[in-house]
């Protein structure tokens, strides 16, 4: 007798934007976004009934980087009776990696997502570079240890700072300004957004090769800006915009049954 299609659901909560994602055991079938604040303003019900999935889901992995929003995600979870249950990423349950940190109850939980993956797909060592709020760097090193990172402002967060700071400086549209010199305030603040990220992330990743002591280094990018600041670096082996999502799917190896 066959059995009926299931799925897992995927949530990764930022301090910005929320993401979701649903696995039917052999690919991905939908991908979502929301804004968290909204999240947290309404209602997280939302985000297990999708208008154009019929698919239910009988288990769920998350992660939250806002401890408010963790707490509503619990509760949300527990309502949904899931057959197998629900499991939240933390310092505590890493799947196929170590830490190797001396405070990892403050590794952010999506930067360990982001190493699971990484790790899992690419092998190490290797590096993850985040292009979310925060321009985020995570090393695994060649034990499978997850062993910290870098942390830099966030591409809008730095344009935002900027426009907020100066009495003439517009807020902009983050995008390819397509010169190196600015004709107006506006594509000289996209040319030191894009082309600055740039320099940013090649020297930061020339600095982990050395300091890992290697001379091939699997680098991944993901996040919002992965696209526009890191598709034409050679650095940078692959761009997976779901990074976070597929890490967490690794969870469902410690899921409770």
């Amino acid at each position: 007798m066959p059995t009926e299609p299931h799925a897992s659901l995927l949530i990764d909560i930022g301090n910005t934007h929320t993401h979701t994602g649903w696995h039917d055991g052999n690919d991905w079938i939908l991908f979502n976004e929301f804004s968290t604040e909204e999240l947290l303003e309404n209602d997280f019900n939302q985000l297990s009934h999708p208008r154009n999935l019929d698919t239910p889901f009988i288990w769920a992995g998350f992660c939250s980087v806002v401890p408010k929003a963790s707490k509503r995600a619990r509760a949300f979870l527990r309502k949904q009776s899931l057959k197998h249950g629900y499991t939240e990423l933390t310092h505590q349950n890493p799947v196929g990696i170590g830490i190797d940190y001396p405070q990892p109850e403050t590794i952010g939980p999506d930067r360990i997502a982001n190493a699971m993956a990484a790790a899992h797909y690419f092998g190490s060592p290797s590096v993850v570079v985040d292009f979310g709020t925060a321009v985020t760097f995570d090393v695994v090193n060649e034990k499978k240890q997850y062993v910290g990172g870098i942390i830099a402002p966030g591409v809008s967060v730095m344009t935002d700072y900027l426009h907020e700071k100066t009495a003439l400086l517009p807020k902009i549209k983050i995008e390819n300004p397509g010169a190196v010199i600015g004709k107006n305030t506006q594509q000289a603040m996209q040319i030191g957004a894009v082309h600055g990220y740039r320099g940013l992330v090649r020297e930061l990743i020339d600095e982990l090769s050395n300091s890992l002591k290697v001379k091939s280094l699997p680098v991944i990018a993901t996040g919002g800006y992965a696209e526009l600041i890191a598709g034409n670096l050679q650095s940078i082996t692959a761009i997976r915009p779901n990074l976070t999502l597929e890490g967490l799917r690794l969870l469902q190896h410690i899921r409770p049954d």
